[in-house]
């Protein structure tokens, strides 16, 4: 679990004409909100022929990492990348796609494939027929529940598929992380399961954070909105200030422009009035602080400014359909 990633380098301040013009007080906030936590976790030894699936999982992310050999991922849409030793991939949307060695092989899910225990959520699979003394790929795998917090419409963005390998400017930090990977896969050492999942987190933080950095690709909507250093603002004090009762008047002043001029472009962007955005952010924020770090209802009601608890749950079905207390089921 990676709740607030406060270990990763500030980012330097960007300047107003770059072509991603994002204050580094924004970058790291998005991170701030970012939960990226593994839910199972396989390291995988190959023979030169292999083919293996995964099911898309709503609301979770799922990371490869290739120490040895070489494979081809195939995303649901068909689009096919070739992956060398070094490659990682991030996916974001948790879709469906495969890992082959050749686009003609056949493929058996994930979790068809014999597992043995290596640590906590951590397992090997070994499908290198008996007649290979070594394996010819050698992968990692990680399946993790993804949540951006407030930022969650933002991972609805990202592309299907982030492949990167270490040396790409993007991932400055990125090398280090993959090497240290490869290093754990095949050493073997005691408690080495357990570093590979953390690292796995990490190198998946980067590489979100490469993407942010780098301009969000041509994604719109918020990204457009982050892209404006005045709306920026008004949404950074949303996120810094969640239990805050926020007035358009007030939006529009953080922003230097007029109530309606903020108001109308907000919503032309986002596509939300900021009051609505506003509170979706804050159902968002308090889902999170009730599902994941398990904080009780009443604490989150005070937290986020609401008179009772009553009036805090009403509020959250409200913008979520279903009462605070079903995610503690």
């Amino acid at each position: 679990m990676m709740p607030n990633p406060i270990f990763l380098p500030e980012t330097p301040t960007m300047k107003m004409n770059a072509p991603f013009a994002l204050s580094s007080d924004l970058i790291s906030e998005l991170l701030m909100e970012m939960c990226l936590r593994g839910v199972q976790y396989r390291r995988v030894q190959t023979g030169p022929e292999f083919g293996v699936s995964f099911h898309h999982r709503p609301r979770h992310a799922y990371f490869h990492y290739l120490a040895v050999g070489t494979a081809l991922l195939r995303t649901k849409d068909g689009t096919l990348y070739e992956l060398n030793a070094g490659s990682v991939v991030f996916m974001p949307q948790g879709e469906d796609h495969q890992l082959v060695s050749d686009v003609r092989h056949s493929c058996q899910h994930i979790d068809t494939l014999g597992a043995a225990p290596l640590g906590e959520a951590v397992s090997g699979i070994n499908t290198c027929p008996s007649t290979h003394s070594t394996p010819s790929t050698v992968l990692f795998y990680g399946c993790m529940e993804f949540d951006l917090g407030g930022m969650q419409g933002l991972a609805k963005l990202m592309p299907e598929a982030m492949v990167a390998t270490a040396d790409e400017q993007r991932y400055p930090g990125l090398m280090p992380i993959l090497s240290a990977m490869k290093a754990e896969i095949c050493s073997g050492r005691i408690g080495f399961a357990g570093i590979l999942a953390r690292l796995a987190e990490v190198a998946s933080a980067m590489i979100v954070r490469g993407w942010i950095e780098s301009g969000c690709g041509s994604a719109d909507g918020l990204v457009a909105a982050l892209r404006d250093p005045r709306l920026a603002r008004a949404i950074l004090a949303i996120h810094r200030d969640p239990g805050r009762e926020w007035s358009v008047a007030e939006l529009a002043s953080l922003s230097h422009v007029s109530r309606s001029v903020f108001a109308e472009r907000f919503k032309a962007i986002i596509g939300a009035p900021p009051l609505r955005y506003a509170t979706e952010v804050r159902m968002r924020i308090a889902g999170q602080w009730i599902a994941r770090d398990k904080v009780s209802i009443d604490t989150v009601a005070h937290r986020l400014g609401y008179a009772s608890q009553a009036a805090f749950s009403r509020a959250f079905k409200r913008v979520n359909g279903y009462p605070p207390g079903a995610l503690r089921r």
